[in-house]
């Protein structure tokens, strides 16, 4: 069989994010603009013959049968009854539990990568529906392209965004999603919105992350480091966090203000993407 070939798998952010409510089976409902970022994880896979699907790469903080590009592999086995396996190596730079959807787009770039190496040859549509069992994220990543997301993220439709510089910032913290999700100080009423008020330049002080209040009350480096970052612009959080970000216009003026973050703050410089760069495996 082949060598190893290299697939990407990029981060995102929340542009903005609201919970709208929460369904019986406690998921909760949102309202969301996603983008992808030019910065990336590297998968690696190598098909074999033996079906046996197999983790290469080392991860002290997640067992193989957790990983989410094991069980991608996994589910792509068995909904294609493939008898082909694979080896997957990783590369992680995507900080993880930053609210960058690292682990997700490692899944969802398994699922396109071996849709096509195996010959399974699915639909985008087939492929979402398999990464939703694997997290709510992952959908998007598969759909592969800017987009407004409702439902507990598995509903998207496409959305036209600039493509500014994004400085990130992730501070030497872990938030655990569940605990916000679950924090009483949580609102999960937040009206419904449409995409015409989102478009709409005038409307920008609607928009806002709502887990963001909990996890500053909660984590005093997420609130400084947001804190640091608005002086530069109207600064978010991604996600649950703890990743942060400001949007700016040009590239020399990322470097400038990357260049002047605190020294204990992890970070990174990426620009916008339109569109996942493995878009035209599905």
């Amino acid at each position: 069989m082949s060598d190893f070939q290299d697939f990407l798998a990029p981060a995102k952010v929340n542009v903005f994010l609201h919970i709208t409510g929460q369904r019986v089976d406690g998921y909760h409902t949102l309202q969301s603009a996603f983008q992808l970022l030019d910065f990336y994880d590297t998968v690696s896979l190598k098909p074999t013959s033996n079906h046996q699907i197999k983790r290469i790469t080392q991860i002290d903080t997640i067992p193989e049968h957790e990983d989410l590009c094991v069980r991608a592999a996994q589910a792509l086995q068995q909904a294609a009854n493939c008898k082909q396996g694979v080896e997957i190596k990783l590369q992680k730079r995507i900080p993880m539990g930053g609210g960058l959807g690292g682990g997700s787009s490692d899944a969802a770039t398994v699922l396109l990568a071996l849709n096509q190496l195996w010959g399974v040859h699915f639909s985008r549509d087939a492929l979402m529906k398999i990464g939703l069992s694997l997290g709510a994220d992952v959908p998007f990543f598969i759909y592969g392209q800017s987009a407004w997301v409702e439902g507990i993220g598995e509903i998207l439709t496409p959305l036209t965004l600039p493509t500014p510089y994004y400085v990130v910032l992730t501070p030497p913290i872990h938030v655990s999603t569940a605990k916000i999700f679950t924090h009483s100080g949580l609102t999960k009423d937040t009206k419904p919105l449409r995409i015409a008020d989102f478009s709409n330049g005038a409307n920008s002080n609607l928009f806002r992350n709502d887990l963001e209040k909990v996890v500053c009350e909660e984590f005093t480096a997420v609130a400084s480091t947001l804190e640091w970052l608005n002086q530069y612009g109207q600064a978010r959080m991604s996600g649950s966090g703890a990743s942060v970000f400001v949007t700016v216009d040009s590239l020399a003026k990322a470097k400038s203000i990357f260049a002047e973050k605190p020294v204990e703050i992890q970070g990174f410089i990426a620009k916008g993407l339109s569109q996942h760069p493995l878009y035209e495996l599905a």
